[in-house]
């Protein structure tokens, strides 16, 4: 069952009706039995990144999340704050990261160039280079919606599966094998936003029978 973990912030339902549109069940969950019945995770998130970790602290599911992502290999896909939170630490607060990916958050720094307006919102075109997160089902130029104030910089590039840029480039998505984040949502970018669910349900589907 295709997990969505509810930690009281994110767009939870929009992402369960798309997934719904791709013909994928799902449920939303904040328990640890739940997550133990998990054959994938989708860690959304719109918000503050000290909140974040801390809703995640308090609900128990911190220390589950970890056993399941780092030594089950569940897949696990994050989704804007809730991709932040894969990383080690942010600008935006003091807590530590869950730190699955090689990378921090860091926020939009225009010193030296035109400033523009932060939050980055709205649609962006995106440099795809990871092929199985945005091949196929992906269409012609790729472009996602984006609401962030906060980006991430990887220690490796080839942990960026796409770079977008604002101002600064930035990676727009990053992988860590059966850990994907990606900074947009593709919950709100249409055609563009399922192709890349569709691809990772794809490969969910893959390393299922591969197991």
């Amino acid at each position: 069952m295709i997990t969505i973990v509810d930690y009281g912030l994110g767009n939870l339902g929009s992402v369960a009706n798309m997934l719904r549109r791709l013909g994928h069940r799902s449920r939303i969950a904040h328990d640890e039995a739940s997550l133990n019945e998990a054959s994938a995770l989708i860690l959304p998130g719109v918000g503050h990144w000290d909140n974040g970790m801390q809703q995640l602290e308090a609900r128990g599911l911190v220390d589950v999340l970890n056993r399941r992502v780092l030594r089950e290999h569940v897949p696990v896909l994050g989704i804007c704050l809730g991709a932040q939170l894969l990383a080690r630490r942010s600008d935006e607060g003091s807590r530590p990261g869950l730190g699955w990916v090689a990378a921090d958050v860091r926020r939009f720094d225009f010193t030296g160039r035109p400033p523009l307006a932060v939050p980055h919102m709205g649609w962006n075109d995106v440099e795809p280079t990871d092929a199985q997160m945005f091949a196929g089902h992906v269409p012609g130029k790729t472009r996602f919606y984006f609401v962030h104030s906060f980006h991430f910089v990887v220690d490796d590039e080839r942990t960026a599966a796409a770079w977008a840029t604002y101002g600064e480039r930035f990676p727009a998505a990053v992988r860590a094998g059966h850990i994907w984040g990606v900074q947009f949502h593709p919950e709100k970018s249409h055609r563009f936003g399922m192709g890349v669910l569709e691809n990772w349900l794809g490969w969910v589907e893959g390393a299922r029978r591969a197991a």
